[in-house]
């Protein structure tokens, strides 16, 4: 039993489902003192909300370097998970954290608790070799990133920033391999941007379609120009922006009633060569030269979830390729695909380089998730590599 695959076992067997963190955090504050980490709990949220202001429990652990001036690296993840569904379809026990067929089965094996324990582990064995480092080395754990992402890694970067705290890189755990450990690393992520259109007319009879406004019919030339429109053409790093729309629903469930109103919900994952602000004034640009002579009118309700972010190849890139190359063999791809992840509030607020590095992908959020227990033996060395370069 491995230093890290034992770790791994204590945090899968911990049912952390958002947002309740169990004792994973608690685990890690424990391993990491005793390598002379600092180790905060910070918690924000309301204790007696169960919705979307739920208390969350961070953890931000920190050992500095002997060199304030040397660069400050940071380890963010998630110690909470998604529910497990039907654990009767489950071939193992999805908090059992069973090893078997070279595989490690359990919810959070690949998303993202044993990046968790990779992160530990590589600590725990650059700090013998190095116990007079001249960086900093902390970690960034939070129980909120695969829920509504308000109170936890958004409102520790806030609060780090407010201390004047500096970091220079973050490296998040997220499973980003496809297939095989490293063929792909993140060093970026488009934005989200999410909008709830609402379109009201007048309900009538739908043989007297004189006498109503049909919402349905006056906004499908928009739709037409909406889903049509290039918003812009990407770049070396990113995809075109997309625009897609989730829901429609509209009508009072009779054939024969034209609706009153109906509303659309709809998506932008956008690349940096725009902003939440430009796709908002595109959008409604084209909903005001729709709607201007229409009886009907609109109203949108946006979220955003975060704008895109980029760490160009340089520095941090460059460390992060070599390392997986020397441990691995492998020629790393960048990608900045895919949804979102808490890079996205440290990246502007703490303006830190940051990429993301972790196991394959391929059974996240799925029943019977799992790793391969040799990936996490290699993805350690990867990070202790990397520690090396950076700030030893």
């Amino acid at each position: 039993m491995t230093p890290t695959l034992s770790l791994s076992i204590d945090l899968l067997k911990q049912p952390s489902v958002t947002p309740n963190d169990f004792d994973c955090q608690n685990i890690l504050a424990d391993f990491l003192t005793k390598l002379g980490f600092d180790c905060e709990f910070l918690y924000f949220g309301d204790p007696n909300d169960t919705g979307d202001n739920a208390q969350i429990k961070n953890l931000y652990a920190k050992r500095k370097g002997t060199d304030p001036t040397a660069p400050h690296l940071c380890f963010a993840g998630h110690t909470d998970v998604v529910p497990v569904g039907d654990e009767n379809l489950w071939t193992y026990p999805p908090f059992g954290a069973t090893i078997t067929d070279g595989y490690l089965w359990g919810r959070g094996a690949s998303d993202m608790k044993t990046a968790i324990a990779c992160f530990c582990v590589a600590c725990d064995e650059f700090i013998k070799k190095h116990p007079n480092h001249k960086g900093d080395i902390s970690l960034l754990i939070t129980s909120d990133e695969e829920g509504v992402a308000i109170n936890g890694t958004k409102k520790v970067a806030e609060t780090l920033a407010s201390r004047g705290e500096r970091m220079d890189y973050c490296l998040v755990g997220e499973p980003s391999s496809t297939s095989t450990l490293g063929d792909v690393i993140k060093n970026g992520r488009r934005g989200s941007l999410s909008g709830q259109l609402s379109i009201t007319g007048k309900q009538g009879h739908i043989a007297y379609p004189h006498l109503a406004v049909n919402p349905i019919h006056e906004f499908a030339p928009a739709m037409n120009e909406l889903v049509g429109t290039q918003w812009d053409n990407g770049n070396e790093y990113f995809p075109a922006t997309s625009f897609q729309i989730s829901n429609i629903n509209g009508g009072t469930g009779a054939g024969n009633v034209i609706p009153n109103s109906v509303d659309i919900w709809f998506n932008f994952r956008f690349c940096n060569e725009n902003t939440a602000q430009t796709l908002k004034a595109k959008t409604h640009d084209i909903l005001d030269r729709h709607f201007a002579n229409s009886q009907a009118t609109y109203e949108i309700k946006w979220s955003l979830s975060g704008e895109p972010f980029l760490t160009p190849k340089g520095d941090f890139v460059d460390t992060v390729v070599s390392a997986i190359k020397e441990i691995t063999g492998t020629d790393s791809t960048l990608s900045t695909s895919g949804g979102t992840s808490d890079g996205r509030f440290i990246a502007p607020i703490m303006s830190a380089q940051v990429v993301e590095l972790g196991v394959l992908n391929d059974t996240i959020h799925q029943i019977d998730e799992k790793v391969k227990t040799d990936d996490l033996e290699q993805l350690t060395k990867i990070y202790e590599t990397i520690l090396i370069n950076l700030i030893q």
